[in-house]
């Protein structure tokens, strides 16, 4: 019984995306349809209140649902179908306690649920699945048959022209039965149909992904002593000579990261002058080595705090060393902070720009959880646990933004003390249009400035230029937005259709 209602379900769950979705873009029918889907996920009492990790996949699923009606951008869509994604991985096995891992699970659902599902129409035992077994069984004893006529048929064309000549007007009276059923079938349709069944299954189908339970049930958060066999005096010289190999190298590295801080603290913090460089380097290598040095950071601990070295009573010089460097690697990130901090001052704002300060964030928290780790002696599987909990978090929060409006708005409002790139802006999107709007007088009023500081090779665009090109596109969204369906419609593009009307 319960076999017939997921099938039914998975069935009318494609109806309803093919008509919500066919020959529509996507807008409030996303919307919809998720609505209808969670609303049938507590209908069949899918959705428990045990899991954490449940409560925090299907809020992130839900905001990111809403703000892709509300900000509309391509990055709230991809980190909404993300969210579902990970959503759907939680579903398909309630005690899992990793992102990570649900990434994993829903990955092998994606293609193991479309293979349990057509195993369960073909070679399931509901009735229908047995009479479409059956049927399919009998008809078996007519393939070779048909088979041989076919091969038999090509032979006497061939060696027969007349015979020839009457099978050629029969193949051309078959080609032509196709040629109108194709002719009548909505080939678009059909196709949209197919996809829709398939992310119905991927949603409502539950497979088990039993090599993620089984992973699952032997991953902990703690470090446990392993004790030996060998020889006392063997293990403890390893041990030994493992810690000194750690001093050595956390006393180099430190060092080495120590001169670098110094250098930085001195040049970029409390010196830096702006001499016309596009700073764009300046940046970007910060952020490489930032990568870098985080990377080597991790390996390290990941390396030296594994395992019974965090039991060796004498280790305390190697964690303080430990300690260290990560509030050296925290001070490195504090730096290309700073770096940034001057490139939007000088350069004003761009996506990569505002990337940089998440990636930030990401790694502060990172060199958190990496001292929690030795601090607490926690596996790597609690580092992986939280910082892909992390990543998830900022993805999520920084998805419900606006930031092409952000960016338009900022880099118009301080275009009198920074490069106001004009072909960089006339490209954000059209829900940015009523900020981008500016008639030549009013990009006239940082005319002198921008000529001053930012001289050739800055200029990308002039200002007529400019005009003309947001003219031309405030025309064609206006005429795109006209023409869209009530399916496709949502609050961002809305409100900048109405704003452009009003300023008519």
């Amino acid at each position: 019984m319960q076999i017939k209602i997921s099938l039914s379900v998975v069935f009318l769950s494609s109806v309803v995306l093919t008509f919500l979705f066919y020959k529509q873009g996507i807008g409030l029918n996303l919307l919809l349809f998720e609505i209808l889907f969670i609303g049938w996920l507590f209908f069949s009492k899918q959705l428990t209140s045990e899991s954490k990790l449940e409560k925090l996949t299907l809020s992130g699923m839900l905001l990111t649902g809403v703000f892709t009606v509300i900000t509309y951008s391509t990055y709230v869509y991809v980190v909404h179908f993300l969210a579902i994604f990970l959503f759907v991985g939680v579903l398909n096995f309630k005690a899992i306690t990793s992102l990570f891992s649900a990434f994993g699970v829903s990955f092998v659902s994606l293609f193991s649920s479309q293979i349990a599902f057509a195993g369960t129409v073909f070679f399931g035992e509901s009735r229908t699945s047995l009479k479409l077994r059956k049927a399919l069984w009998k008809s078996r004893i007519f393939i070779i048959p048909i088979l041989i006529v076919a091969v038999f048929l090509t032979i006497y064309g061939f060696s027969n022209p007349i015979f020839g000549d009457y099978l050629g007007v029969f193949g051309e009276m078959i080609e032509n039965v196709f040629t109108f059923i194709f002719e009548n079938i909505n080939l678009s349709f059909v196709f949209t149909f197919i996809f829709c069944t398939a992310i119905s299954i991927f949603l409502l189908f539950r497979v088990r992904v039993p090599l993620a339970e089984t992973n699952e049930k032997n991953t902990t958060q703690n470090l446990f002593r392993t004790k030996k066999k060998e020889k006392r005096v063997f293990k403890l010289s390893a041990l030994k000579s493992e810690y000194k190999a750690g001093i050595f190298l956390l006393v180099t590295l430190n060092f080495l990261l120590l001169i670098l801080n110094s250098l930085d603290i001195y040049l970029v913090w409390f010196n830096f002058e702006w001499n016309g460089e596009t700073l764009k380097q300046f940046v970007h290598e910060g952020t490489y080595l930032l990568i870098i040095s985080i990377l080597i950071s991790i390996a390290v601990v990941l390396y030296f705090f594994r395992g019974n070295l965090n039991f060796y009573k004498k280790n305390k010089w190697l964690k303080y060393l430990a300690y260290a460097w990560i509030a050296q690697n925290a001070v490195l990130a504090i730096s290309v902070a700073i770096r940034n901090f001057w490139y939007i001052k000088y350069f004003a704002l761009a996506y990569k720009r505002i990337g940089v300060i998440l990636f930030l964030l990401l790694v502060l928290y990172g060199l958190f959880t990496v001292f929690r780790k030795i601090q607490h002696t926690k596996t790597s599987f609690y580092l992986f646990q939280k910082n892909t909990l992390a990543l998830y978090l900022i993805l999520v929060v920084s998805s419900l933004v606006n930031w092409d409006s952000v960016i338009a708005k900022y880099n118009f409002a301080y275009a009198d003390s920074a490069y106001l790139h004009l072909e960089y802006i006339s490209d954000l999107s059209d829900k940015a249009l009523p900020h981008l709007n500016k008639t030549e007088e009013e990009l006239n009023a940082t005319y002198n400035f921008q000529q001053q500081k930012y001289p050739y090779p800055y200029v990308t665009m002039n200002h007529e230029e400019y005009t003309q090109k947001i003219a031309a596109r405030n025309k064609t969204f206006s005429k795109k937005w006209e023409e869209k369906n009530l399916l496709s419609w949502n609050l961002a593009e809305y409100l900048a259709y109405e704003k452009l009307k009003s300023e008519e």
